[in-house]
């Protein structure tokens, strides 16, 4: 990996690549991209775990407000999932799907990794069939719901700070086997355009990850969709909470064997690298784009509104070590406040359609 980024970085204008190009190298390169590369990542075997894979109780609780969201609005059930990972959620959803709602299905997952297109095989067939594409370009006049589950925090962003009353882009630079950071004036037209839209003024010595490809991706989805939701899960920021004391570094991250590393660039290709997302320019950019009225739940209190505390009355058992009890205690971490869930948001926009919050929820 590191001749690859060697190459990169003295081919690139002053030998510097922003963090974007960086990002883009280190995890979606076709050859030396993390996320490309046949390695388990999710899991106690992995680097990092998503709601998916604690237990089956995610999915199958998406699937029943799906079901229901589909009823009420008299939409075809088409479901797009997009970057499925390892195939958790949808195995979850699908059996859900089977065994409860049982009428037909159009299940679709957009990929680009062809590792975690083989697992998703490997977990789904023969049982489920669903449609599988690279990218979201290939998704065309859809309508029905498309949802993500950690999509957005690891796509790639450029990263500025203020220094002196000057805005700088931090880049990447590399000497021997060594990267490095160098900041050079900021002159990224689109970055200045971000910070304008969003009425964000950077303090003193503040740090923080710009989203350019946040908007790219979302302009992708509605280009995809004809009518119907975009649900995104995903843990981020209001743009008051960036400007709180505490995030004056900003939120750019790695995760190496379930260990939180503070430099991302370390072990490059080797290493999950992600950053909190912008709460308040992806609503304003998907009202931008047709995807209309947003909505934002915490994702605990999203699940309660589904509805998932009738699964914890209805199953009851004593025995600790039951599956029933498991069950129960992951249904629990899901809901309770200091659990996994409160860290997640679930963000709802629509298209073509005109749908209230109270009306989303039975």
């Amino acid at each position: 990996m590191i001749h690859f980024l060697k190459s990169l970085i003295s081919n690139s204008p002053n030998k510097l690549i922003t963090y974007a190009e960086y990002m883009g190298a280190v995890l979606y390169d076709p050859e030396h991209g993390y996320y490309m590369k046949d390695k388990q990542k999710i899991g106690p075997a992995g680097d990092f775990i998503t709601t998916s894979n604690v237990s089956d109780i995610f999915g199958r609780a998406i699937a029943r407000w799906i079901a229901e969201f589909y009823k009420k609005n008299n939409i075809t059930p088409f479901f797009c999932e997009v970057g499925a990972g390892n195939g958790r959620f949808a195995k979850a959803f699908l059996e859900e799907w089977d065994e409860k709602v049982k009428t037909p299905l159009t299940y679709m997952i957009v990929e680009s990794s062809p590792y975690h297109r083989k697992l998703q095989n490997e977990l789904l067939k023969p049982r489920f069939s669903p449609i599988q594409v690279e990218t979201i370009e290939e998704v065309q006049n859809f309508e029905g719901v498309i949802f993500s589950n950690e999509l957005f925090d690891a796509l790639p962003i450029h990263v500025i700070e203020k220094e002196n009353g000057l805005i700088y882009e931090v880049m990447v630079g590399i000497k021997g086997d060594k990267l490095f950071e160098e900041k050079v004036i900021l002159s990224n037209e689109d970055i200045q355009r971000f910070l304008k839209e969003n009425e964000i003024e950077l303090r003193e010595k503040q740090r923080m990850e710009i989203p350019l490809e946040m908007g790219n991706m979302l302009t992708k989805i509605s280009s995809a969709l004809l009518k119907g939701l975009v649900v995104t899960v995903d843990y981020g920021y209001s743009l008051e909470e960036w400007m709180e004391p505490s995030r004056i570094r900003g939120s750019l991250r790695g995760y190496y064997r379930h260990q939180m590393v503070d430099n991302v660039l370390e072990y490059p290709g080797e290493m999950d690298i992600t950053s909190h997302i912008h709460f308040d320019s992806f609503l304003k950019s998907g009202e931008q784009l047709q995807l209309k009225n947003g909505m934002k739940f915490r994702q605990d209190e999203f699940l309660l509104n589904t509805g998932i505390l009738k699964e914890l009355k209805d199953h009851y058992d004593p025995n600790p070590f039951s599956e029933i009890s498991k069950r129960n205690r992951a249904i629990r971490s899901l809901i309770m406040p200091s659990g996994m869930s409160s860290f997640f948001h679930v963000l709802i926009q629509q298209k073509k359609l005109e749908i209230k919050s109270h009306d989303l929820f039975e």
